[in-house]
């Protein structure tokens, strides 16, 4: 009967939409993560949200606002080409969200090249490449949405990223009216943010900048793709809904309070936000 039930209310539960039956097994982790999720939602007939209600929300931005994740990867297999070498979600993963540098040694020392490329000759090389990549960045599905339904109802947005200014300005050369609705941005070449992701610095910086700060950490409600912005956010004490690249392994799942396969799939009632009219 348990497994009968709980069958049951993962069907009816909006946090579980696999396209189709049969493709099951392959999200099964994702969407047992989101069980405690589904089941609550069931209790409460979908009206009551779980956790205290969410009242300021920071997102990430690259690849959870902008496909920018491609870039960096592309430009990566290129330059390990050279070396006999090839890029895997393994290092990616280690490297996503973290500071250019930080990035940058993890690279060269975890794929044995450093004694031929430094960290930084390697950010010299990949800058020239991304400077021509950057502007054609497009949206990721759902956040054009999300963020005008969150701004149309009165929920204050930010954007915390490790992204520089210079590569900021370039990925959102098409979007910028989009990134106008932010009641501020935070940059990882920002002074206050002394350490990349996983340090919460980021999202410490994002939180005092709200009007009325310093706020509750449980009332903010982060989206994140990558393992580190979601330790980030955790170390900060705030709530993390993850949307991870579908090659990232689901052993980084654990650590967040949701897990969706794409900001389409967000349900802002669970976390006490208004809900989507249509």
């Amino acid at each position: 009967m348990l497994g009968i039930r709980v069958s049951f209310e993962l069907c009816l539960c909006p946090a579980f939409r696999p396209r189709s039956f049969n493709n099951l097994t392959r999200t099964l982790g994702r969407d047992l993560h989101n069980l405690k999720y589904c089941s609550a939602m069931a209790n409460s007939s979908g009206t009551l949200p779980v956790k205290a209600p969410i009242t300021h929300v920071i997102f990430d931005m690259d690849g959870l606002l902008l496909d920018t994740e491609k870039f960096y990867t592309e430009v990566q297999e290129i330059i390990l080409a050279r070396y006999n070498k090839t890029f895997d979600w393994s290092l990616k993963a280690k490297m996503m969200g973290k500071k250019a540098i930080e990035a940058a040694k993890v690279f060269v020392e975890e794929t044995g090249i450093s004694d031929s490329l430094s960290a930084e000759d390697f950010l010299v090389e990949k800058e020239e490449m991304l400077r021509n990549m950057f502007p054609t960045s497009d949206l990721m599905p759902g956040a054009s949405g999300l963020i005008k339904h969150l701004h149309a109802k009165g929920i204050p947005i930010a954007v915390a990223t490790g992204s520089h200014r210079r590569h900021f300005e370039l990925k959102t050369q098409r979007h910028g009216e989009l990134f106008s609705l932010m009641h501020h941005i935070v940059l990882g070449d920002d002074p206050e943010v002394k350490q990349g992701k996983p340090s919460p610095d980021v999202f410490l910086a994002a939180a005092r900048r709200f009007q009325g700060g310093p706020l509750d950490p449980q009332k903010i409600l982060v989206f994140e793709d990558a393992p580190s912005g979601v330790l980030a956010a955790k170390n900060a004490g705030m709530n993390v809904v993850m949307v991870p690249d579908p090659r990232l392994d689901s052993s980084y799942h654990g650590t967040a309070d949701q897990v969706l396969s794409s900001l389409l799939e967000f349900n802002p009632g669970y976390w006490g936000l208004p809900s989507f009219e249509n």
